[in-house]
C-alpha cells in the first residue's frame, strides 16, 4: 500500500509499505477514503523538531471503511464507514465518563493519540469505544458533507474542546486566537454554545471572511497590546473566554490579555513552549483549561448530529485537495498559507 513519509523538513514522499495486520483483539483495519493535513503536521514539516528522518507521517484525521476487526471489537464490522478519531479512549474510565477521551486514564499519553492515517490503510488500536460510524456509505454525501465529516476526525471537535474548557455560555463575548482551522472550528462552537460577540485575531483576509461567515462579529489583525487594547474596545472591556488555538507562548500571552478579571482560557494548541508560569493570573482570578480534544464524545453526543442535520459547516476548512500522490504539496500549500487546510482524497 501507499503511505506518506517524513523524509526531511521541507519534503514528504509516498512510499510502498505493507499492508498493517491486526496486532491485538481490540485492533481494526481501515481502508481510508480520505485524509488530510493538520496544522500540528506543520510544525515538524516546517522546521524538522525532533522528527526522525524517513519517519512515519504525523497524519491523525480520516474517514474510511472497516476491512477487518479484531475478535474483541463488538460495536463497528467489516464495510461500516467510519470517523476515525486521533484519539482512542476507552470510554469506561473516571476520564471518558467526565468527558475527557482525549486523555483517557486507560490509555495514557501517546497510546492515546494515533499517527499515520496519510496511508490508504491503517491500523486503528483500541478501536472498539473510540471509532464514530456514519449512517450509510460515502457515496451517500456530497463531497461537501464529506468535507464536513472529516473535520470531526480532530479539528472540530478541538475547537469545540476549546469552548467547553473556557465554558462558553450564552451570551459570552468570545476572542479567538489563531485563525487556521482549529480557530475557525472555534468560531463555529463558541456561536453554538449562544456566544453574544466572537472576535477572531487574523491578518488573513481569506480567514476573516470565513470566520465572519461561520459567526465571528469582529476581526482583529493587530498583536500585541495594540491587538489587546483594539479588542477591549470593541467588546466595551475584556473578553469573557480566550480560546487558544495556535500552541506559541505568544498566543496565551495574547489570550490572557484580552481577558476581564474572573475570565477563561480554553487552550488547545499543541503547545511549542517549555514553560509559561501561571502565577501573573492570581490577581485577576483567570481560569485556564485545555488539552487533547474529546473526539469521539463530542461526535457521538453533538458534533455529528450537527453536521448531518447541516446545523453546522465545518468542512469549509477544507480550502484545497490533493492525490495522496501530491502529499508535499498540500503540505507545501499550507505551510505557505495558500491552503487552510489540505484535504487527501484517498480512495472513493
Amino acid at each position: 500500500m501507499k503511505t506518506a513519509i517524513f523524509e526531511k523538513a521541507g519534503q514528504m514522499i509516498i512510499e510502498e509499505v505493507a499492508k498493517p495486520q491486526l496486532q491485538a483483539d481490540d485492533d481494526v483495519i481501515i481502508k481510508v477514503v480520505r485524509a488530510c493535513v493538520c496544522g500540528s503536521d506543520l510544525w515538524s514539516y516546517a522546521h524538522g523538531d525532533d522528527k526522525e528522518a524517513h519517519s512515519d507521517n504525523s497524519g491523525h484525521e480520516a474517514l474510511g471503511i472497516v476491512e477487518e476487526t479484531g475478535s474483541a471489537i463488538t460495536t463497528v464490522k467489516k464495510g461500516d464507514f467510519v470517523i476515525v478519531p486521533f484519539t482512542h479512549g476507552c470510554g469506561e474510565c473516571a476520564a471518558c465518563r467526565a468527558g475527557f477521551d482525549g486523555t483517557c486514564d486507560n490509555h495514557l499519553g501517546y497510546s492515546n493519540w494515533g499517527m499515520g492515517y496519510q496511508s490508504e490503510y491503517i491500523r486503528f488500536h483500541y478501536g472498539n469505544w473510540a471509532l464514530v460510524k456514519v449512517p450509510g456509505q460515502p457515496s451517500d454525501y456530497t463531497e461537501g458533507m464529506i468535507k464536513s465529516l472529516l473535520t470531526l476526525a480532530d479539528v472540530m471537535p478541538t475547537g469545540y474542546h476549546a469552548a467547553r474548557c473556557a465554558n462558553v455560555g450564552r451570551g459570552d463575548k468570545v476572542v479567538v486566537i489563531g485563525d487556521g482551522a482549529v480557530g475557525q472550528c472555534a468560531v463555529i462552537a463558541a456561536k453554538m454554545m449562544g456566544a453574544s460577540q466572537i472576535i477572531l485575531m487574523s491578518r488573513h483576509q481569506d480567514r476573516q471572511e470565513m470566520a465572519l461567515a461561520s459567526g465571528a462579529t469582529a476581526v482583529v489583525a493587530e498583536r500585541g497590546e495594540e491587538g489587546i487594547a483594539k479588542v477591549r474596545e470593541i467588546l466595551g472591556g475584556g473578553a469573557d473566554a480566550a480560546l487558544e488555538c495556535v500552541g506559541t507562548e505568544a498566543a496565551i500571552d495574547q489570550a490572557l490579555g484580552v481577558l476581564r478579571n474572573g475570565g477563561r482560557v480554553g487552550f488547545v494548541g499543541v503547545p511549542h513552549y517549555s514553560n509559561h508560569a501561571l502565577g501573573s493570573t492570581f490577581a485577576r482570578n483567570i481560569s485556564v483549561a485545555g488539552g487533547s480534544a474529546s473526539v469521539t464524545t463530542y461526535d457521538k453526543d453533538v458534533l455529528l448530529k450537527a453536521v448531518l442535520d447541516g446545523d453546522i459547516n465545518p468542512g469549509r476548512v477544507f480550502t484545497d485537495t490533493y492525490k495522496l500522490d501530491d502529499i508535499n504539496q498540500a503540505y507545501a500549500d499550507m505551510q505557505d498559507r495558500k491552503a487552510i487546510k489540505s484535504m487527501l482524497v484517498v480512495a472513493e
